[in-house]
């Protein structure tokens, strides 16, 4: 499906500057914008032009607004349409879909993000997903110069340390963080069709600060990000799905409720079959590629299915259990055994408890690995979203 992504704020910045450098050229990126209140923070993005880039809100001065969401709330309203104006130039009428991608706990861009919503909403027929950031507890924490938990090792001077020599960029203190997120989450559920949180904290690794993960994160919520959008586009001339991925199959896994949701996602390498005979040595002037082992098809596909189910995934899943379901399997045409995919679309439903399961297929022809992404909606609360929301109960 084609979908139109906002960066809003730092972290959904940094977000929509990825997938622009990564993804400019794949057909299910429809359009890609930036927008802040912190010139700073915009001009460090280097893969989306200033056409591309926006910085709002003048009664900041340029800066970001410090954590403070009531601001943030405020600018919104008064510059929502002008957000919407400033995407023109990118064709949003031709997107099947919008994603907002902020960072939760922040002012700038969690304020800004429900009235954009509010106005995309309003402006276009397509439905606004959120892709949300939750912080960290640590990032509400005092600050100390111990090597207390979740700080990074230190290193011989004391100062903390990345998995290298460099010193570990710090876990930014911003007290008001978990208070923002739920509110931010509270006023998104309400104005978009569904809400994918990324749970910042159970991300990270045993000693591992949060600015020091940055750009790991950031390259994980890409990936999750991509799969699950890219997958029912294919570029023109490659092979046709069998069972195709529309918009639709995204709107009704999903909801429209803003519901939470989870995206997972796994893959494992395979060799791609040679192109020469069966017996691989383009005996008797075959041009058809070698055939695939049916077991390592179905092994390969039964692999990343559970993987992507029972592995960590951008929220947890409490107890696997989802209302509805969205499975895609992708890979080179020849490793996609259709017997292992509703074996494991079989799988997935008692896995889930839900009667609901959507699936299709994405073939790689010059692919690698087989893959899978796994939707689920409709979810249990939680424990990482029951207590953000405890800090304003």
């Amino acid at each position: 499906m084609r979908v139109h992504v906002i960066g809003l704020g730092g972290a959904g910045g940094r977000i929509a500057d990825r997938l622009a450098a990564e993804h400019d050229p794949d057909p299910f990126l429809a359009g890609v914008n930036a927008f802040d209140t912190d010139t700073d923070a915009l001009g460090t993005l280097d893969a989306l032009g200033e056409e591309r880039r926006y910085r709002f809100g003048d009664a900041a001065g340029g800066d970001g607004l410090g954590g403070d969401l009531h601001a943030g709330r405020r600018l919104g309203d008064a510059h929502a349409s002008e957000l919407g104006r400033a995407m023109d130039d990118q064709r949003p009428s031709l997107a099947e879909a919008f994603l907002i991608v902020v960072g939760l706990g922040g002012g700038a861009g969690a304020g800004a993000a429900p009235a954009l919503a509010e106005e995309l909403s309003r402006l276009y027929d397509a439905p606004v997903y959120a892709f949300g950031f939750l912080p960290t507890p640590s990032e509400t924490e005092e600050p100390d110069d111990g090597d207390g938990p979740g700080s990074a090792s230190a290193g011989p001077s004391g100062a903390a340390t990345s998995s290298g020599n460099e010193p570990a960029p710090p876990t930014p203190h911003r007290p008001l963080a978990e208070r923002n997120a739920a509110r931010t989450l509270d006023a998104l559920s309400d104005r978009c069709a569904a809400v994918f949180p990324f749970d910042n904290a159970a991300w990270l690794r045993p000693g591992e600060t949060l600015g020091g993960a940055r750009d790991r994160l950031n390259g994980v919520a890409a990936e999750r990000i991509a799969a699950l959008f890219g997958a029912g586009e294919t570029p023109d001339g490659t092979a046709t799905p069998q069972q195709v991925l529309d918009a639709s199959d995204v709107a009704r896994a999903v909801g429209s409720d803003g519901e939470i949701a989870a995206i997972g996602h796994a893959t494992q390498q395979v060799e791609s079959p040679d192109e020469g005979s069966r017996f691989g040595l383009g005996l008797f002037g075959s041009s058809e590629p070698a055939e695939v082992d049916a077991s390592a098809a179905v092994s390969a596909i039964e692999t990343v299915i559970r993987k992507a189910t029972r592995g960590k995934n951008t929220i947890e899943v409490p107890e696997g259990r989802a209302d509805r379901t969205l499975l895609v399997v992708g890979g080179p045409p020849a490793w996609l055994n259709r017997e292992a995919i509703a074996d494991g679309r079989r799988w997935l439903a008692e896995e889930t408890g839900s009667d609901a399961i959507l699936s299709g297929d994405a073939p790689v022809p010059d692919g690698d690995a087989v893959s899978a992404v796994v939707i689920r909606s409709g979810v249990d609360e939680p424990d990482r979203i029951r207590e953000l929301r405890e800090t304003i109960a």
